[in-house]
């Protein structure tokens, strides 16, 4: 499989990463070509284009990572507000595809809406990427403001906290004080891929 990457069709070959130069308009322009489809995934950073198509097991982490959270948030009888696949873009300065998003603490400023005003509404109180591909940096996010980034990487999690101008490595979520959801996750994946993602997710809730 070659890659295509037109006005007409962009493809390109599961677990490929792509980078090329381009505008904001070119960016719109290759998102466009993908008419209703979320592959490639597409993210714009200034001046440069980025586009990785993912692999089964990129979608399986993503899934079963963000079923751990909803476990966490379900645990706690918390409220919250999810969205798989989304886009957020600020024009002109950047689009970024999380795999999932939470809003957590602000998800009254999400619910029930079928469209957010990134420039107006709050961000994601919490985005999930899984990279396979080193296709993620923490950086990626700080134009949008997320408050934490949950980074699936080499079936590692790395939990990144918002503080005043970067992201910073942390051990411990701020939506999850009292809880290790580093070591949860750990346990978790070690299930699922000994006897699935369903024994996982339920063996997950028991304990919780």
């Amino acid at each position: 499989m070659y890659a295509v990457i037109s006005s007409q069709k962009t493809q390109i070959p599961p677990g490929t990463v792509v980078r090329i130069p381009g505008t904001w308009q070119d960016y719109k322009i290759l998102c466009e070509s993908r008419g209703d489809g979320s592959i490639p995934r597409i993210k714009y950073r200034l001046g440069e284009i980025l586009l990785m198509s993912p692999m089964p097991k990129h979608g399986r982490e993503a899934h079963l990572l963000a079923s751990i959270a909803i476990a966490l948030l379900d645990s706690e009888n918390r409220n919250y507000e999810a969205f798989t696949p989304i886009t957020i873009e600020l024009p002109e300065e950047g689009g970024i595809e999380p795999d999932y998003c939470f809003y957590i603490d602000n998800w009254r400023s999400a619910v029930g809406k079928e469209r957010i005003d990134w420039q107006i509404d709050p961000p994601p109180d919490l985005a999930i990427e899984i990279d396979v591909t080193s296709y993620t940096s923490p950086e990626d996010y700080f134009p949008y403001r997320v408050p934490e980034l949950w980074l699936l990487k080499r079936g590692n999690l790395q939990i990144y906290s918002l503080e005043n101008e970067s992201y910073l490595l942390r051990s411990h979520s701020r939506y999850f004080p009292n809880l290790d959801v580093i070591a949860i996750a750990a346990s978790t994946f070690q299930t699922a891929g000994d006897r699935g993602a369903g024994t996982a997710i339920r063996e997950l809730r028991s304990r919780l």
